[in-house]
């Protein structure tokens, strides 16, 4: 775990979130018609979900992402949509994580760094003089490689930004048991609460963290990469609780894997150096995308 992602965790759950407010229905940026494109993905057609908790709705508009003066995400505009999964896809260094850490204020904690646009959650730019504490409560994030707390028991990590937002002693192992259901790992786990959680599979360590996430209730969760560490039945068992989530929360998730991608998602982004190409239905994406640059990510021919 890195300091930038130690910092954030522990400033993520220090305060309260802002009040939630219902979400406002958004529509994804639609483009013009394509020809038909073959693919080899197996895409999968997402039925509506049952809701079980109104989540809230992000949109970026003109977000520019900076390095220096290296210009990584250029002039983006992109709605997540509530209670939805979004898939974010690309060849390496084309912008991606940097655009997901721009929407919970983690981009700037790199020296240098720096964010321009609006970045709204519902109708409220947290790209503005907000409390980024609270943002990144309402926003939580899982990285790529499974970071539970070392020193911590399995109950305490989840039980860690719960202490910290002052939610009562008696209340805790609820919303540890909770979280850990939630996250589908309370039967793995469940007698073993005390025991260190580094000790976890790397499966059951990357539950953990969202569990850790999921326990402060946030209304987004932004996913850079979560499987890419893990082995293919690990892997099916985070795809199975992200669409699970999405029940709750909305969520936006980062990877490389375009099977992945159309197992999980509902919608994909295609982005190419720094700018987003295209984005729509994912069944659209892989079978029928309106830009040659995403038939020709889609179908192999690069990346």
């Amino acid at each position: 775990m890195t300091p930038e992602e130690a910092s954030a965790m522990t400033e993520a759950s220090e305060q309260p979130a802002p009040d939630p407010r219902v979400p406002a229905e958004r529509a994804p940026r639609t483009q013009t018609a394509g020809a038909a494109v073959p693919s080899s993905v197996d895409v999968h057609v997402h039925a509506p979900v049952e809701v079980e908790r109104a989540a809230r709705s992000v949109t970026l508009e003109g977000l520019h992402a900076y390095y220096g003066s290296t210009h990584a995400v250029k002039n983006v505009d992109l709605a997540f949509g509530a209670n939805q999964t979004t898939a974010i896809i690309g060849p390496s260094g084309c912008g991606k994580s940097t655009m997901v850490r721009c929407i919970n204020r983690m981009h700037e904690e790199i020296p240098g760094a720096r964010a321009e646009g609006k970045i709204l959650l519902d109708d409220l730019d947290v790209n503005g003089p907000v409390d980024v504490v609270a943002v990144r409560r309402t926003i939580g994030m899982v990285f790529q490689k499974p970071n539970p707390f070392p020193t911590m028991s399995i109950r305490d990590n989840v039980a860690a930004g719960l202490k910290l937002t002052g939610v009562k002693t008696k209340d805790l192992n609820e919303r540890v048991e909770r979280a850990l259901r939630g996250a589908g790992l309370w039967d793995e786990v469940k007698d073993r609460l005390g025991s260190p959680g580094i000790g976890l599979s790397g499966g059951q360590q990357q539950r953990l963290c969202i569990a850790r996430t999921m326990a402060v209730e946030p209304d987004v969760i932004l996913m850079d990469e979560p499987c890419s560490a893990l082995d293919p039945i690990a892997t099916l068992k985070v795809e199975e609780l992200i669409d699970e989530i999405k029940k709750r929360v909305t969520v936006v998730i980062v990877t490389h894997n375009m099977q992945q991608a159309a197992r999980v998602a509902d919608q994909t982004a295609f982005m190419l150096s720094g700018e987003l190409v295209e984005v729509g239905p994912t069944e659209k994406i892989f079978t029928n995308p309106d830009d040659e640059r995403t038939e020709q990510y889609v179908t192999g021919k690069f990346g």
